[in-house]
């Protein structure tokens, strides 16, 4: 259920996260939590959408600091040190940015602020 994907690619926590939806997201992250192993968690925060874009990237688009502040605070919970860095931050999209590239093409400060200190 949770790893299910539509035409497009983009499954529930894609979706709760193009929607802007903190709650949604939040019982989604119980319900992975729940149900799923460690590496099962990672999988569905890691996986793409059809575009090749992660939860993480829609949001660091979309520049919702509530929504990337959760995202970070959820993803520091299962990735470690080394897996935040390499899967989050410096893992480059189809257009070969990553995600601070992306933030700062977008002029968000905001969203460098709170990637810069998930970096450190």
């Amino acid at each position: 259920m949770l790893y299910r994907t539509d035409e497009m690619g983009i499954n529930a926590w894609h979706r709760a996260v193009y929607c802007c939806n903190l709650d949604v997201m939040q019982k989604i992250w119980e319900l992975a939590k729940e149900r799923l192993t460690r590496e099962g968690i990672k999988k569905l925060l890691l996986r793409p959408d059809g575009k090749g874009w992660d939860a993480w990237r829609i949001e660091t688009f979309g520049g919702k600091v509530d929504l990337i502040q959760k995202i970070c605070e959820l993803t520091k919970e299962t990735l470690t040190r080394e897996e935040l860095k390499n899967e989050m931050l410096l893992r480059t999209d189809g257009g070969a940015r990553n995600a601070l590239q992306i933030s700062a093409s977008m002029v968000r400060l905001d969203v460098m602020q709170i990637l810069w200190e998930l970096a450190k």
